[in-house]
């Protein structure tokens, strides 16, 4: 048994050049031959992920969370693909590419090298990067894993939890799958982001139905909350829809949602184009109507001055003999007399006659501008609520800015947006997408099972908590902490 270094960045570099080691000798010792693979069916496709089973032949095992290519044939292009768990001879494949519903017969080539030398950089890399990795609750677990390889259970038993490391032993599987979805839901209402791994896919699935179910009795959203960060293998149950807590899912609808917007949001856009000029022009035309409509009220005012004018002449001329000889005087002082004033008349006359052509040309053009100007009762409404919306968006600068923008599926912005990420702990290790996630808490379900090198490559992205759960019954010597099989316990 290899002695345990003393700090953490010694026992990094040490499973990193296990790892390599081991990884330079998988061709050697046979790990990575290809695999002949019949009976192959659809299950699920969620977004761009595909879930497939085939049947292996007998004795041959596949790690779990190996990186592998599935080969159909000279003419088909290969597909890659994650090993998630085998059952007996039955191999369940989570692809990216979709290969039909029935695939009688293909080859599968695993990269259990890769997948060593993968994980071998990321421990290497946790050992130099300093501040990139917050190793301070991760250098918490040496003891713990010394303790364990050494199968040292009654020092396991004997840890005092801290704010930094919590032992949650408990023999009852149920019970701790119970207990950790507690601490789950206490954890979100504390507003902490939440790494729960496990040794295994199947298990991934059961914690993920736990923890969903206490979150629902609590009260809380278990959609907006939790994921799993692979395609889910089991199907609904109790009311819990597994396949819609899949990231992949998930992200998915979010971008199916965020497309819809989009297109909404287009839709909107080019009716307000749309409607923009015409209503511009609707109201230049009301502009000239209330023009034209003043125009017109002028004229009518002069016409019916001089038509008043014309009446208090005629009624003049009629009277004009009866009136006093004295008033007679005074209006040929003025110069009002009987021929000016029938000379007054035919002016007024004349101009009430043009006053009558202006006034017709006026009410003319009224008639033309009335439609012209008229806005359709559901214009009014739909044109303010679009201009509404485009205020409130920032503008049709901004819109245009929003539509012209690439949609990218940045998975890390998407996953860092996820408050309960649940995965296996060697998807962790070895997918890149965890590089430069962080969270606040580890949770580490069925810890005992978990190779160390998996363990620690998740503790390191943490910044607050290590939570550990698990049965003791399960640390023996040589076991799932053990630091000298190598890549032979990872896969």
């Amino acid at each position: 048994m290899t002695a345990m270094p003393g700090t953490l960045p010694d026992l990094l570099d040490q499973l990193a050049a296990t790892l390599e080691r081991d990884a330079a000798h998988s061709a050697d010792q046979g790990r990575d031959q290809a695999v002949a693979l019949v009976r192959g069916r659809l299950l699920q496709t969620i977004g761009n992920l595909h879930l497939y089973e085939f049947f292996l032949p007998p004795e041959v095992r596949i790690g779990a969370d190996l990186a592998a290519s599935l080969l159909l044939g000279e003419e088909t292009e290969p597909t890659e693909g994650i090993v998630l768990f085998q059952e007996g001879e039955r191999l369940v494949l989570q692809v990216f590419d979709a290969i039909g519903e029935v695939v009688p017969h293909a080859t599968l080539v695993p990269d259990s090298s890769g997948l060593a030398l993968t994980i071998s950089h990321r421990l290497a890399e946790m050992s130099k990067a300093g501040a990139s990795y917050t190793l301070g609750p991760a250098e918490r677990l040496l003891p713990i894993i010394d303790a364990g390889q050494s199968g040292d259970r009654a020092t396991l038993a004997a840890v005092t939890p801290t704010s930094v490391l919590t032992p949650l032993w408990q023999e009852d599987e149920t019970a701790r799958r119970q207990k950790v979805a507690t601490l789950v839901v206490e954890l979100i209402r504390a507003n902490k982001r939440i790494l729960l791994v496990t040794p295994d896919h199947q298990n991934a699935d059961l914690i993920t139905l736990v923890a969903a179910r206490a979150m629902k009795a609590a009260g809380l959203t278990f959609k907006s909350w939790l994921s799993r960060y692979e395609l889910a293998t089991s199907k609904e149950s109790a009311g819990i829809p597994l396949p819609d807590l899949g990231f992949e899912a998930q992200m998915h609808q979010f971008y199916a949602k965020s497309r819809s917007d989009k297109a909404a949001l287009r839709k909107k856009y080019d009716r307000f184009r749309e409607l923009t000029p015409i209503l511009a022009y609707k109201a230049q035309k009301q502009k000239d109507l209330d023009e034209v409509r003043l125009l017109e009220w002028r004229l009518v005012t002069q016409l019916s001055d001089y038509q008043a004018k014309i009446k208090d002449i005629d009624a003049t001329l009629a009277q004009y003999e009866q009136l006093p000889i004295w008033k007679r005087l005074s209006m040929q002082a003025m110069g009002k007399n009987v021929e000016s004033l029938r000379e007054y008349k035919v002016i007024y006359e004349r101009y009430s006659a043009g006053l009558r052509q202006e006034v017709d040309i006026a009410k003319k053009r009224i008639e033309e501008l009335i439609p012209e100007a008229t806005v359709p009762k559901e214009l009014k409404p739909e044109f303010a609520e679009l201009k509404e919306d485009v205020i409130h968006l920032g503008g049709t600068k901004k819109i245009r800015e929003l539509l012209a923008a690439e949609e990218n599926t940045n998975r890390q912005a998407f996953v860092q947006n996820r408050r309960v990420i649940i995965t296996t702990a060697a998807r962790v290790a070895a997918d890149p997408l965890f590089q430069k996630v962080r969270f606040d808490v580890l949770i580490a379900q069925e810890a005992p099972r978990i190779p160390s090198p998996f363990l620690l490559a998740a503790a390191g992205l943490v910044r607050e908590r290590i939570v550990l759960s698990g049965d003791l019954r399960e640390v023996t010597p040589q076991g799932a902490w053990s630091l000298d099989d190598g890549l032979s316990r990872l896969v």
